[in-house]
Protein backbone atom coordinates (compact mmCIF):
# COMPACT_ATOMS: atom_id res chain seq x y z
CA UNK A 1 0.00 0.00 0.00
CA UNK A 2 1.28 3.41 -0.39
CA UNK A 3 0.40 5.96 1.91
CA UNK A 4 -3.44 6.97 0.98
CA UNK A 5 -3.95 3.52 0.41
CA UNK A 6 -3.15 2.86 3.73
CA UNK A 7 -5.21 5.65 5.16
CA UNK A 8 -8.27 4.44 3.21
CA UNK A 9 -7.09 0.74 4.96
CA UNK A 10 -6.90 1.87 8.46
CA UNK A 11 -9.43 4.13 8.32
CA UNK A 12 -11.91 1.89 6.60
CA UNK A 13 -12.00 -0.25 9.89
CA UNK A 14 -14.12 2.17 11.59
CA UNK A 15 -13.96 4.82 14.45
CA UNK A 16 -10.92 4.22 16.83
CA UNK A 17 -13.52 4.93 19.71
CA UNK A 18 -16.96 3.44 18.19
CA UNK A 19 -15.54 0.17 16.46
CA UNK A 20 -13.04 -0.33 19.64
CA UNK A 21 -13.03 -4.03 20.90
CA UNK A 22 -12.10 -4.12 25.17
CA UNK A 23 -9.08 -6.90 24.71
CA UNK A 24 -5.66 -7.63 24.54
CA UNK A 25 -6.14 -10.90 22.94
CA UNK A 26 -5.67 -9.64 19.17
CA UNK A 27 -2.91 -7.03 19.60
CA UNK A 28 -0.85 -9.74 21.53
CA UNK A 29 -1.50 -12.19 19.19
CA UNK A 30 -0.84 -9.55 16.39
CA UNK A 31 2.69 -9.01 17.92
CA UNK A 32 4.06 -12.45 18.38
CA UNK A 33 3.32 -12.45 14.90
CA UNK A 34 5.07 -9.86 14.37
CA UNK A 35 8.35 -11.45 16.24
CA UNK A 36 6.72 -9.23 19.11
CA UNK A 37 8.67 -5.64 18.47
CA UNK A 38 7.78 -4.09 21.70
CA UNK A 39 10.98 -6.48 23.62
CA UNK A 40 13.45 -5.22 21.46
CA UNK A 41 13.47 -2.02 23.49
CA UNK A 42 12.39 -0.38 27.03
CA UNK A 43 9.08 1.12 27.44
CA UNK A 44 6.95 4.26 29.21
CA UNK A 45 3.76 3.70 29.33
CA UNK A 46 1.85 7.04 30.19
CA UNK A 47 -1.99 6.26 31.37
CA UNK A 48 -4.52 8.82 33.06
CA UNK A 49 -7.27 11.40 32.14
CA UNK A 50 -5.57 14.73 31.56
CA UNK A 51 -2.29 15.32 30.51
CA UNK A 52 -0.69 12.22 29.00
CA UNK A 53 0.13 13.93 25.50
CA UNK A 54 1.89 16.67 27.78
CA UNK A 55 3.87 14.39 29.84
CA UNK A 56 4.81 12.28 26.81
CA UNK A 57 5.67 15.40 25.19
CA UNK A 58 8.21 16.46 28.00
CA UNK A 59 9.73 13.11 28.74
CA UNK A 60 10.27 12.82 24.37
CA UNK A 61 11.81 16.29 24.59
CA UNK A 62 14.31 15.50 27.82
CA UNK A 63 15.64 12.08 26.44
CA UNK A 64 16.05 13.89 22.87
CA UNK A 65 18.24 16.35 24.73
CA UNK A 66 19.98 13.43 26.46
CA UNK A 67 20.28 12.18 22.88
CA UNK A 68 18.72 8.87 23.62
CA UNK A 69 16.99 7.26 20.83
CA UNK A 70 13.32 7.66 21.59
CA UNK A 71 10.18 6.86 19.88
CA UNK A 72 6.56 8.25 20.90
CA UNK A 73 3.21 7.34 19.80
CA UNK A 74 0.17 9.48 20.80
CA UNK A 75 -3.40 9.85 20.16
CA UNK A 76 -5.31 11.14 18.42
CA UNK A 77 -3.79 12.92 15.63
CA UNK A 78 -4.70 16.28 14.20
CA UNK A 79 -3.89 16.57 10.70
CA UNK A 80 -2.05 13.73 9.66
CA UNK A 81 -2.07 10.24 10.85
CA UNK A 82 1.63 10.09 11.24
CA UNK A 83 1.62 12.14 14.38
CA UNK A 84 0.93 9.00 15.83
CA UNK A 85 4.70 7.70 15.69
CA UNK A 86 7.28 9.79 15.91
CA UNK A 87 11.28 8.85 16.25
CA UNK A 88 13.61 11.36 17.81
CA UNK A 89 10.83 13.45 17.82
CA UNK A 90 10.24 13.48 13.88
CA UNK A 91 7.14 12.45 12.45
CA UNK A 92 7.22 8.87 10.74
CA UNK A 93 7.20 9.72 6.95
CA UNK A 94 4.70 8.90 5.01
CA UNK A 95 6.72 6.04 2.82
CA UNK A 96 7.97 4.77 6.00
CA UNK A 97 4.31 4.40 7.62
CA UNK A 98 2.79 3.31 4.78
CA UNK A 99 5.50 0.52 4.43
CA UNK A 100 5.09 -0.70 8.46
CA UNK A 101 1.32 -0.24 7.65
CA UNK A 102 1.48 -2.73 4.92
CA UNK A 103 3.32 -5.06 7.35
CA UNK A 104 0.80 -5.82 9.83
CA UNK A 105 -2.21 -5.65 7.76
CA UNK A 106 -0.65 -8.24 5.87
CA UNK A 107 0.22 -10.02 9.20
CA UNK A 108 -3.46 -9.31 10.68
CA UNK A 109 -4.83 -10.49 7.23
CA UNK A 110 -3.04 -14.06 7.50
CA UNK A 111 -3.59 -14.40 11.28
CA UNK A 112 -7.37 -14.15 10.18
CA UNK A 113 -6.81 -16.73 7.11
CA UNK A 114 -5.14 -19.15 9.68
CA UNK A 115 -8.18 -18.80 12.05
CA UNK A 116 -5.76 -17.84 14.49
CA UNK A 117 -7.66 -14.23 14.83
CA UNK A 118 -11.81 -14.07 14.49
CA UNK A 119 -11.45 -10.45 12.75
CA UNK A 120 -8.83 -8.18 11.64
CA UNK A 121 -7.41 -6.02 14.37
CA UNK A 122 -9.24 -2.18 15.11
CA UNK A 123 -7.74 0.76 14.14
CA UNK A 124 -6.62 1.67 17.29
CA UNK A 125 -4.74 -2.06 17.53
CA UNK A 126 -3.15 -1.66 14.31
CA UNK A 127 -2.01 1.74 14.87
CA UNK A 128 -0.45 1.06 18.10
CA UNK A 129 1.26 -2.50 16.13
CA UNK A 130 2.36 0.42 13.25
CA UNK A 131 4.10 2.43 15.74
CA UNK A 132 6.11 -0.75 18.11
CA UNK A 133 6.99 -2.53 14.81
CA UNK A 134 8.70 1.27 13.63
CA UNK A 135 10.04 1.70 16.73
CA UNK A 136 12.30 -1.71 16.62
CA UNK A 137 13.28 -1.20 12.77
CA UNK A 138 14.73 2.59 13.99
CA UNK A 139 16.45 0.65 17.05
CA UNK A 140 15.09 2.81 19.44
CA UNK A 141 16.66 3.04 23.26
CA UNK A 142 13.00 3.90 24.71
CA UNK A 143 9.35 4.03 23.46
CA UNK A 144 6.97 6.54 25.36
CA UNK A 145 3.36 4.66 24.80
CA UNK A 146 0.62 7.33 25.69
CA UNK A 147 -2.61 5.10 26.74
CA UNK A 148 -5.38 5.56 24.22
CA UNK A 149 -8.45 5.13 26.42
CA UNK A 150 -8.71 3.79 30.08
CA UNK A 151 -5.85 1.26 30.80
CA UNK A 152 -6.85 -2.28 31.67
CA UNK A 153 -7.79 -3.12 27.64
CA UNK A 154 -5.18 -0.09 25.55
CA UNK A 155 -3.54 -1.78 22.99
CA UNK A 156 -0.50 0.00 24.46
CA UNK A 157 -0.72 -1.85 27.65
CA UNK A 158 0.11 -5.35 25.73
CA UNK A 159 3.42 -3.62 25.45
CA UNK A 160 4.06 -4.85 29.20
CA UNK A 161 6.23 -1.67 30.09
CA UNK A 162 9.05 -1.58 32.20
CA UNK A 163 7.56 1.79 33.83
CA UNK A 164 4.02 2.61 34.04
CA UNK A 165 3.44 6.35 34.75
CA UNK A 166 -0.59 7.76 35.15
CA UNK A 167 -1.17 11.70 35.21
CA UNK A 168 -3.98 13.01 37.09
CA UNK A 169 -7.54 10.82 37.54
CA UNK A 170 -10.81 12.32 36.54
CA UNK A 171 -13.94 12.12 34.76
CA UNK A 172 -14.34 10.98 31.11
CA UNK A 173 -15.55 8.38 29.09
CA UNK A 174 -17.87 7.08 32.19
CA UNK A 175 -20.40 4.83 29.77
CA UNK A 176 -16.58 2.74 29.12
CA UNK A 177 -14.76 3.42 32.34
CA UNK A 178 -17.34 3.52 34.76
CA UNK A 179 -19.29 6.41 36.51
CA UNK A 180 -17.23 6.81 40.09
CA UNK A 181 -13.57 7.61 39.83
CA UNK A 182 -12.67 4.94 42.07
CA UNK A 183 -13.83 2.97 38.88
CA UNK A 184 -12.14 5.01 36.16
CA UNK A 185 -9.21 4.80 38.29
CA UNK A 186 -8.95 1.03 38.25
CA UNK A 187 -9.13 0.79 34.60
CA UNK A 188 -6.20 3.01 34.39
CA UNK A 189 -4.21 1.53 37.42
CA UNK A 190 -4.49 -1.81 35.57
CA UNK A 191 -1.63 -0.91 33.57
CA UNK A 192 0.14 -1.72 36.94
CA UNK A 193 2.19 -5.32 37.41
CA UNK A 194 4.74 -6.74 39.71
CA UNK A 195 7.83 -5.84 37.75
CA UNK A 196 6.48 -1.97 36.80
CA UNK A 197 8.05 0.99 38.10
CA UNK A 198 5.18 2.83 39.14
CA UNK A 199 4.93 6.95 39.14
CA UNK A 200 1.94 8.79 39.37
CA UNK A 201 0.80 12.39 39.47
CA UNK A 202 -1.01 13.57 42.59
CA UNK A 203 -4.29 12.09 42.63
CA UNK A 204 -7.71 12.48 44.22
CA UNK A 205 -8.29 10.83 47.40
CA UNK A 206 -10.57 7.97 45.95
CA UNK A 207 -8.17 7.71 42.70
CA UNK A 208 -5.44 7.89 44.80
CA UNK A 209 -6.68 4.95 47.43
CA UNK A 210 -7.29 2.90 43.98
CA UNK A 211 -3.78 3.09 42.78
CA UNK A 212 -2.53 2.27 46.52
CA UNK A 213 -4.34 -0.74 46.55
CA UNK A 214 -3.27 -2.21 43.25
CA UNK A 215 0.43 -1.38 43.59
CA UNK A 216 0.17 -3.21 47.35
CA UNK A 217 -2.10 -5.94 45.31
CA UNK A 218 0.97 -6.99 43.27
CA UNK A 219 3.65 -6.00 45.83
CA UNK A 220 4.68 -2.36 43.82
CA UNK A 221 6.05 0.76 45.87
CA UNK A 222 4.16 3.59 44.01
CA UNK A 223 6.34 6.56 43.70
CA UNK A 224 4.30 10.19 43.97
CA UNK A 225 5.72 12.98 41.53
CA UNK A 226 4.69 15.67 44.16
CA UNK A 227 5.07 19.12 42.00
CA UNK A 228 7.15 21.00 43.90
CA UNK A 229 7.20 23.67 41.67
CA UNK A 230 8.13 27.24 42.12
CA UNK A 231 7.65 30.60 39.95
CA UNK A 232 10.46 32.34 39.35
CA UNK A 233 8.90 34.99 37.21
CA UNK A 234 6.74 35.82 33.99
CA UNK A 235 8.84 35.88 31.10
CA UNK A 236 6.01 37.09 28.58
CA UNK A 237 3.31 35.96 26.55
CA UNK A 238 2.29 33.58 28.59
CA UNK A 239 5.37 31.76 29.04
CA UNK A 240 7.08 31.09 33.09
CA UNK A 241 9.56 30.22 34.42
CA UNK A 242 10.01 27.76 37.10
CA UNK A 243 11.92 26.24 39.50
CA UNK A 244 11.34 22.27 39.84
CA UNK A 245 12.47 20.82 43.16
CA UNK A 246 13.28 17.01 42.91
CA UNK A 247 14.81 14.58 45.88
CA UNK A 248 18.02 14.83 43.36
CA UNK A 249 18.16 18.42 42.50
CA UNK A 250 16.64 21.60 41.25
CA UNK A 251 15.82 22.22 37.63
CA UNK A 252 14.86 26.08 35.98
CA UNK A 253 13.06 25.79 32.92
CA UNK A 254 10.99 28.59 30.84
CA UNK A 255 8.16 25.95 29.57
CA UNK A 256 7.14 26.43 26.37
CA UNK A 257 3.87 24.42 27.08
CA UNK A 258 1.92 26.98 28.66
CA UNK A 259 -0.58 26.98 31.65
CA UNK A 260 -0.34 26.58 34.92
CA UNK A 261 -1.56 22.58 35.14
CA UNK A 262 1.23 21.83 32.90
CA UNK A 263 3.46 21.88 36.33
CA UNK A 264 2.36 18.46 37.01
CA UNK A 265 2.82 16.85 33.85
CA UNK A 266 6.27 18.83 33.94
CA UNK A 267 7.53 17.52 36.97
CA UNK A 268 6.25 14.00 36.42
CA UNK A 269 8.07 13.79 33.24
CA UNK A 270 11.17 15.26 35.37
CA UNK A 271 10.57 12.10 38.11
CA UNK A 272 9.92 9.32 35.22
CA UNK A 273 13.54 10.77 34.00
CA UNK A 274 15.21 10.56 37.11
CA UNK A 275 13.77 6.35 37.52
CA UNK A 276 14.89 6.10 33.69
CA UNK A 277 18.51 7.00 35.43
CA UNK A 278 18.44 3.89 37.15
CA UNK A 279 18.12 2.04 34.17
CA UNK A 280 21.48 3.45 33.30
CA UNK A 281 20.14 5.72 30.67
CA UNK A 282 22.32 8.80 31.09
CA UNK A 283 20.29 11.92 31.51
CA UNK A 284 22.04 15.37 32.97
CA UNK A 285 20.28 17.91 34.45
CA UNK A 286 21.11 20.46 31.53
CA UNK A 287 19.20 17.55 29.54
CA UNK A 288 16.24 17.67 31.61
CA UNK A 289 15.91 21.64 31.55
CA UNK A 290 16.94 21.77 27.96
CA UNK A 291 14.01 18.91 27.09
CA UNK A 292 11.40 21.29 29.57
CA UNK A 293 12.18 24.22 27.77
CA UNK A 294 11.77 23.26 24.13
CA UNK A 295 9.12 20.52 23.91
CA UNK A 296 5.95 21.32 22.07
CA UNK A 297 2.36 19.82 22.15
CA UNK A 298 0.44 20.86 19.16
CA UNK A 299 -3.36 21.66 20.10
CA UNK A 300 -2.97 22.85 23.87
CA UNK A 301 -2.79 26.06 24.30
CA UNK A 302 -0.72 26.78 20.55
CA UNK A 303 -1.05 29.64 18.97
CA UNK A 304 -1.93 30.64 15.37
CA UNK A 305 -2.49 34.02 13.57
CA UNK A 306 -4.59 33.88 10.39
CA UNK A 307 -4.04 35.86 7.05
CA UNK A 308 -6.63 37.94 8.57
CA UNK A 309 -4.45 39.15 11.14
CA UNK A 310 -6.26 37.16 13.75
CA UNK A 311 -4.87 35.60 17.13
CA UNK A 312 -6.12 32.22 16.90
CA UNK A 313 -5.62 29.57 20.48
CA UNK A 314 -5.95 26.02 20.00
CA UNK A 315 -7.34 23.52 22.77
CA UNK A 316 -8.52 20.44 23.16
CA UNK A 317 -10.16 21.03 26.35
CA UNK A 318 -12.84 18.07 26.25
CA UNK A 319 -13.54 17.30 29.92
CA UNK A 320 -14.10 19.64 33.13
CA UNK A 321 -10.65 18.91 34.36
CA UNK A 322 -9.58 20.47 30.65
CA UNK A 323 -12.03 23.47 30.80
CA UNK A 324 -11.19 24.35 34.36
CA UNK A 325 -7.23 24.41 33.03
CA UNK A 326 -8.37 26.40 30.05
CA UNK A 327 -10.70 29.07 32.20
CA UNK A 328 -6.98 29.52 34.60
CA UNK A 329 -5.23 30.26 31.75
CA UNK A 330 -7.69 32.87 30.34
CA UNK A 331 -8.08 34.65 33.72
CA UNK A 332 -4.38 35.16 33.99
CA UNK A 333 -2.96 35.79 30.37
CA UNK A 334 -5.75 36.69 28.21
CA UNK A 335 -7.36 40.25 28.69
CA UNK A 336 -8.69 40.87 25.35
CA UNK A 337 -12.23 39.54 24.27
CA UNK A 338 -12.39 36.27 22.84
CA UNK A 339 -14.42 34.89 20.31
CA UNK A 340 -15.07 31.36 20.85
CA UNK A 341 -15.91 27.81 18.55
CA UNK A 342 -16.87 25.12 20.25
CA UNK A 343 -17.77 21.64 19.45
CA UNK A 344 -17.86 18.10 21.47
CA UNK A 345 -18.13 14.03 20.84
CA UNK A 346 -22.01 13.29 21.51
CA UNK A 347 -20.35 11.24 24.55
CA UNK A 348 -19.90 14.27 26.33
CA UNK A 349 -21.80 15.74 29.15
CA UNK A 350 -21.26 19.01 28.50
CA UNK A 351 -23.30 20.70 31.09
CA UNK A 352 -20.47 21.86 33.39
CA UNK A 353 -17.92 22.29 31.17
CA UNK A 354 -20.85 24.74 29.13
CA UNK A 355 -20.88 26.82 32.38
CA UNK A 356 -17.27 26.61 33.07
CA UNK A 357 -16.00 28.06 29.79
CA UNK A 358 -19.14 29.98 27.03
CA UNK A 359 -19.41 33.01 29.97
CA UNK A 360 -15.59 33.58 29.14
CA UNK A 361 -16.86 34.07 25.25
CA UNK A 362 -17.84 37.52 24.31
CA UNK A 363 -19.22 35.92 20.72
CA UNK A 364 -20.14 31.79 20.73
CA UNK A 365 -20.02 29.30 18.06
CA UNK A 366 -21.13 26.25 18.22
CA UNK A 367 -20.35 23.77 15.09
CA UNK A 368 -19.92 20.30 14.26
CA UNK A 369 -16.33 18.95 13.08
CA UNK A 370 -16.53 15.80 9.93
CA UNK A 371 -16.91 13.53 12.84
CA UNK A 372 -19.43 10.71 13.13
CA UNK A 373 -19.24 11.09 16.89
CA UNK A 374 -19.38 14.54 16.92
CA UNK A 375 -22.62 15.87 18.90
CA UNK A 376 -25.14 18.13 16.84
CA UNK A 377 -24.96 21.80 17.24
CA UNK A 378 -28.77 21.28 18.14
CA UNK A 379 -27.68 19.18 21.44
CA UNK A 380 -25.03 21.98 21.89
CA UNK A 381 -27.37 24.48 22.37
CA UNK A 382 -28.59 23.07 25.26
CA UNK A 383 -25.86 23.41 27.02
CA UNK A 384 -25.94 26.91 26.39
CA UNK A 385 -26.23 28.74 30.03
CA UNK A 386 -29.37 30.25 30.18
CA UNK A 387 -28.03 34.26 30.87
CA UNK A 388 -25.43 34.32 28.15
CA UNK A 389 -26.92 36.67 25.58
CA UNK A 390 -28.39 34.81 22.45
CA UNK A 391 -27.62 37.52 20.26
CA UNK A 392 -23.73 36.51 20.81
CA UNK A 393 -24.56 32.52 20.59
CA UNK A 394 -24.41 31.58 16.31
CA UNK A 395 -24.69 28.41 15.27
CA UNK A 396 -22.56 26.53 12.17
CA UNK A 397 -22.87 23.18 10.48
CA UNK A 398 -19.01 23.43 9.52
CA UNK A 399 -15.89 24.16 10.64
CA UNK A 400 -14.96 26.17 8.12
CA UNK A 401 -18.43 27.99 8.09
CA UNK A 402 -17.60 28.32 11.86
CA UNK A 403 -13.47 29.97 11.19
CA UNK A 404 -15.20 32.42 8.40
CA UNK A 405 -18.01 33.39 10.79
CA UNK A 406 -15.57 34.23 13.65
CA UNK A 407 -13.56 35.83 10.94
CA UNK A 408 -16.68 38.18 10.04
CA UNK A 409 -17.70 39.16 13.80
CA UNK A 410 -14.55 39.66 15.15
CA UNK A 411 -12.47 42.75 15.67
CA UNK A 412 -8.93 42.65 15.44
CA UNK A 413 -7.96 42.62 18.73
CA UNK A 414 -10.17 39.78 19.48
CA UNK A 415 -8.75 36.46 20.29
CA UNK A 416 -10.06 33.62 18.61
CA UNK A 417 -10.26 30.15 20.59
CA UNK A 418 -10.91 27.24 18.83
CA UNK A 419 -11.49 24.70 21.90
CA UNK A 420 -14.20 21.69 23.10
CA UNK A 421 -12.37 18.80 20.79
CA UNK A 422 -9.02 17.62 19.41
CA UNK A 423 -11.24 16.90 16.73
CA UNK A 424 -12.42 20.25 16.00
CA UNK A 425 -8.99 21.12 16.78
CA UNK A 426 -7.56 19.37 13.88
CA UNK A 427 -9.77 19.87 11.27
CA UNK A 428 -9.83 23.52 11.72
CA UNK A 429 -5.68 23.82 11.59
CA UNK A 430 -6.45 21.93 9.02
CA UNK A 431 -8.18 24.04 6.98
CA UNK A 432 -6.47 26.86 7.90
CA UNK A 433 -3.34 25.51 6.84
CA UNK A 434 -4.69 26.76 3.68
CA UNK A 435 -5.93 30.25 5.05
CA UNK A 436 -6.46 31.88 1.74
CA UNK A 437 -9.65 29.67 1.03
CA UNK A 438 -11.08 30.80 4.47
Amino acid sequence: MNFEESKKYLYGLGNEVLAMKLGLENIRTLLAALDNPEKKYMKVQVAGTNGKGSTVAFLESICASAEIKVGATTSPHLISITERVRIDGEEISEKDFARCATVIRETSEKLVEKGELETVPTFFEQVTAIALYAFAEAEVELAILETGLGGRFDATTAANSEIAAITPIDYDHQQILGNTLEQIAAEKAAIIRSDTRVVSAPQKAEAEKVIYGKCREVGAEPIWAIPNVRLIEKVGDGTLYLSFNTKKTNYKAALRIQGRHQWTNAALAVCIAEILCDFNFRISKESVENGLETAEHKGRLEFWFNHKGFNILFDGAHNVAGAKALKEYLDEFVSEPVTMIFAAMNDKDLTEIGDILFPKASNLILTKPENQRSMDTAELLKFVPENLDKEKVFVTETVEESIRKANEISWKNELILITGSLYLVGEAQKLLNNQSQI
